[in-house]
């Protein structure tokens, strides 16, 4: 493929009103065949982009080789053909879903992760986030005679450290790092160092492994389980991990900050088998359909969830309420992001494409459904309208975040404010629209509570990043704001 391919990415209904996490970052040092580890650590990590993905690995002999593609992990990277190219005991590698770049289409181009030749060598580069100030940085990079190469706003750290005047690659991006803005977990290699960096709010996650003699870096825990890899600890906020043959060095480039990690990484990005600062994501689920069920009881014959993001939730309100659980929907596995609906009469079953109400348990029922979010709200009017097709008597919804009325500037595809449907109704007004018997958000204390805060969120300092219910950007979007963006107020 050349830079100028292209793939267009239609999406599925269903996918499209749910929000998405950018891209998700896996790096392996000091284990033979180290792209292989990657390709599985990627495979992991496919629910966090499935646009694209990358890997870069370096051999002695070889030197750097790096491989792009479109599509899914299994489609690609599983071909020995391919991972024969990519030799080495130390790779990196990265999946794509674009929130910053094109939209709608995916040039390769903008595939990481990133590679620059530089004095002292050469460095890849794979990023989980978004740079507040990527805009001005590119105009400003651009103007001293950068070429940028893609549309990524992750190809600005690339440039700032080939202006770096520092003698190796890990002060490199150091230096390229402290001029950057926004959300950043960043896993890097050169020919020698696996090097690992969190933004100084540990915005998005990132873990360290080990396996063997070997050490890994990756977006979540799950990935480290599919290799047989042992966690060892988080990548503290604001901390940068150098890793050779002979360990791990820690250092801290960065002023220190309260943490803000995203807490909608506890709700719906991150895959339910991982582990968040110890914390089980599985179980933060399911507290939280705990606290829905005492913030707001219904009465109703079953709780179902929405699948997948509403299960553990739906089974916590389940648990909390006596209200028998059971799987009204059934989710077809085989029709994916890219499932082409090749008519205007198929693409108008939507999301019947994806899911199907079991009948013969719903009619007649009182039905609560459990949902991760409402984002444009039309995936859930189309569900409480099959739900009545297939005859159930009552339908309320309960949903396991606040209401999103913000967008998201730091790593997540959040449509424009004037799209979210809680940022233009009242509940009893989302309510009506829905069509739903009730609806009800879980509080933004209970979801903190949720999350192991006992005492809620504490309003002078909050604890996670909740801009996306709040409004409260702990980070300044400069570019945004530039645009004419009216933040609430900055925290």
């Amino acid at each position: 493929m050349t830079d100028d391919v292209t793939k267009e990415l239609p999406g599925h209904p269903f996918d499209d009103d749910k929000l998405h996490e950018e891209c998700g970052v896996f790096g392996v040092i000091g284990i033979a065949e180290a792209a292989n580890f990657v390709a599985l650590g990627l495979h992991a990590l496919q629910h966090r982009g499935q646009e694209a993905g990358g890997i870069v690995a370096y051999d002695e002999q070889r030197d750097f080789n790096s491989a792009r593609r479109f599509g899914y992990v299994r489609d690609n990277f599983t071909k020995s053909s391919l991972m024969g190219t990519l030799p080495g005991r130390l790779a990196i590698g990265h999946v794509r879903y674009s929130t910053a770049g094109s939209k709608g289409q995916t040039a390769i181009r903008d595939v990481q992760p990133f590679f620059g030749e530089f004095a002292m060598g050469g460095a890849a580069i794979a990023h989980n986030g978004n740079l507040t100030n990527a805009e001005t940085l590119k105009k400003d990079l651009i103007n001293r005679g950068s070429i940028f190469q893609s549309s990524s706003d992750s190809e600005c750290i690339i440039h700032l450290m080939a202006r770096s005047i520092k003698q190796n690659i890990p002060d490199k991006i150091k230096d390229a790092l402290n001029q950057v803005e926004g959300a950043f977990s960043i896993v890097a290699m050169t020919r020698s160092k696996l090097i690992g960096v969190r933004d100084p709010r540990g915005v998005r996650p990132l873990v360290i492994g080990r396996v063997g003699e070997g050490y890994v870096l990756s977006s979540e825990t799950c990935a480290l389980d599919i290799i047989g890899a042992e966690y060892e600890r988080d990548v503290a906020p604001g901390e940068m991990v150098v890793i050779t043959r002979d360990g791990l060095e820690s250092y801290r480039p960065f002023p220190p900050m309260p943490p803000r990690f995203c807490i909608f990484e506890h709700v719906y990005f991150s895959r339910p088998d991982s582990v968040i600062d110890g914390q089980s994501v599985y179980e933060t689920r399911r507290k939280i359909g705990v606290e829905l069920a005492r913030e707001a009881p219904v009465e109703a014959d079953l709780v179902c969830p929405v699948p997948d993001g509403g299960t553990p939730a739906a089974i916590g309100f389940s648990q909390e309420s006596g209200i028998p659980y059971a799987m009204g929907i059934t989710r077809n596995q085989y029709v994916g992001r890219t499932f082409i609906e090749p008519t205007d009469q198929i693409r108008s079953l939507g999301v019947r494409l994806k899911l199907n109400v079991n009948r013969a348990l719903v009619k007649g029922k009182r039905i609560i459904l459990v949902d991760d979010s409402v984002v444009r709200g039309t995936t859930s009017a189309k569900i409480r309208e099959m739900f009545v097709d297939a005859g159930a008597k009552e339908v309320h919804f309960r949903i396991a975040s606040p209401p999103t009325q913000w967008p998201c500037f730091y790593g997540v595809d959040t449509p424009e404010r004037d799209q979210l449907l809680a940022a233009n109704m009242t509940e009893k007004e989302m309510r009506l629209h829905l069509g739903v018997n009730s609806l009800k958000f879980i509080s933004l204390d209970g979801l903190y509570r949720a999350a192991g805060e006992a005492g809620g969120r504490n309003v002078i300092a909050p604890q996670y990043c909740d801009a996306c219910f709040s409004g409260e950007y702990p980070v300044r979007p400069s570019d945004m704001i530039d645009k004419g963006f009216q933040i609430k107020k900055s925290a």
